[in-house]
């Protein structure tokens, strides 16, 4: 059994690695390979993965840490992807140019969604096409590369027939916050109902052992004004970005205005509640004006996640000792190793995955790309099908899946017209001159990455 790591420079690698070799029993893994462009950079996070297999968990599992396609893919089981094509250098482009622009600046919604998805597509069909050339047949891509939504519609437009499974651990992320401030210890019985697009959608019941908890959730962030655990908030300094426990990065610096904004969203829509990416689109002008265009959430996390991980290490190198609590391990890594166990076992175990919807969603289209509830079993998810959905939440969705539409055909046909239309489109953007604006500066700063647009 081999698993290979595609972006094994990532700083969430080390964590995942964790969950995979805690859950060996289940998976019967032998080998984890790390495949990244950046040799320097993925030998040293190898470093503390090869801490964690053979010295943290003892595994005997086995590591190889690559830069050759070959090598990477051969007869693989499954890849796990999480590419950052650009790197943090990108990122921080695609969050300080819209707001030059007094847009939204975020790196997976708005514009720099939009930017970093056409950074990405093309990326991830190599993928797709290496693991196909070279791993069994049987193998599955899951993916956690971003922006989710734009690579699975490239994914369904390009290679339709791929073995491939787009996720989001942001969901879980917030379920893991509701857990913690209704105090529930053991959250793998808590149950969900979710619609809409990865990074756009709605939870739309929440069940702990067969109870309905929305109410006393609702209730307990009116009361709190956000959606933060008591002992969060009675911690400040627990907020701040220098904070090095990686394992609560959700609550980190900026992202206290987006739990803050579930109460404010919730105030004038309150039967459901929302995913935090929902702020970006239906609360723009807000975090515009709270957000620093000199300091986004790139800088935060070239200056916590990113750096503690790499002083932690050449800690490491230098005394022998490690700190634990510099690489993240959590959610992130559980969900993906979890859905590989499903996968392979064909637990039929529930999960939300982003998929075609084909009828799951009666009143969207039927090729869009949804993230609903599924059983993942061997075959890959059973879509739990949904009622139609109201106007209102309708209406926000079809705005942004044709944006995101038009983006992957503007890129696929070097289009400028059709991505100058996806970027008009975008729900953060006030007007089709700032959007001209911001595409026009895009292009530049990713000449290095994107199709030539004509």
């Amino acid at each position: 059994m081999i698993i290979t790591i595609v972006g094994g420079g990532s700083t969430f690698t080390p964590g995942i690695v964790k969950s995979i070799a805690l859950r060996r029993e289940e998976l019967e893994v032998d080998e984890i390979r790390l495949f990244d462009l950046d040799k320097e950079r993925q030998e040293k996070v190898a470093v503390v993965v090869k801490w964690i297999l053979d010295e943290d968990l003892k595994s005997g599992i086995k590591l190889t840490v690559t830069t050759d396609v070959e090598t990477a893919y051969k007869d693989a089981d499954f890849v796990f992807a999480q590419m950052r094509v650009g790197k943090y250098a990108m990122r921080e482009q695609d969050e300080k140019i819209p707001l030059r622009h007094g847009c939204v600046g975020q790196e997976t919604c708005g514009c720099g969604g939009l930017a970093y998805g056409m950074r990405t597509i093309f990326p991830m069909m190599k993928v797709i096409d290496d693991t196909e050339k070279y791993a069994k047949p049987t193998c599955w891509i899951l993916n956690y590369s971003n922006p989710a939504s734009i690579v699975s519609e490239a994914c369904r437009r390009l290679r339709p027939d791929a073995r491939i499974i787009n996720i989001c651990d942001m969901p879980i992320a917030i379920i893991d916050v509701v857990a913690a401030a209704m105090e529930i210890k053991d959250k793998e019985n808590i149950v969900y109902d979710y619609y809409g697009l990865n990074h756009f959608g709605w939870f739309t019941s929440i069940e702990y052992k067969g109870k309905d908890i929305m109410d006393p959730l609702r209730k307990y962030i009116k009361e709190h004004e956000i959606l933060l655990p008591d002992a969060y908030l009675k911690d400040k300094a627990a907020l701040n970005v220098t904070a090095e426990n990686g394992k609560d990065r959700h609550a980190k610096g900026s992202w206290y205005y987006v739990w803050k904004g579930i109460y404010e969203i919730m105030e004038n829509f309150p039967d459901t509640l929302p995913n935090t990416y929902l702020n970006y689109y239906l609360q723009q002008k807000e975090f515009v004006e709270h957000s620093n265009p000199d300091y986004t959430r790139a800088n935060e996390v070239m200056d916590s996640r990113e750096k503690n991980l790499f002083d932690g290490i050449d800690k490491y190198l230098k005394t022998g000792e490690i700190d634990e609590k510099v690489f993240y391990a959590g959610s992130h890594g559980d969900w993906i190793a979890d859905l590989a166990i499903a996968l392979k076992n064909d637990t039929k175990r529930r999960f939300l995955v982003i998929t075609e919807n084909r009828g799951a969603i009666p009143n969207l289209p039927y090729d869009a790309m949804v993230e609903v509830p599924a059983y993942v079993g061997k075959n890959g998810p059973e879509v739990i099908t949904q009622n139609n959905i109201p106007l209102f939440q309708q209406g926000l969705i079809m705005q942004q899946l044709n944006c995101e539409k038009l983006l992957v055909e503007g890129c696929i046909e070097g289009s400028y017209q059709k991505v100058l239309e996806a970027f008009t489109l975008n729900k953060t953007v006030p007007s089709m001159k700032v959007a001209k604006e911001i595409l026009d500066d895009m292009i530049e700063a990713n000449k290095e990455y994107w199709p030539e647009l004509k």
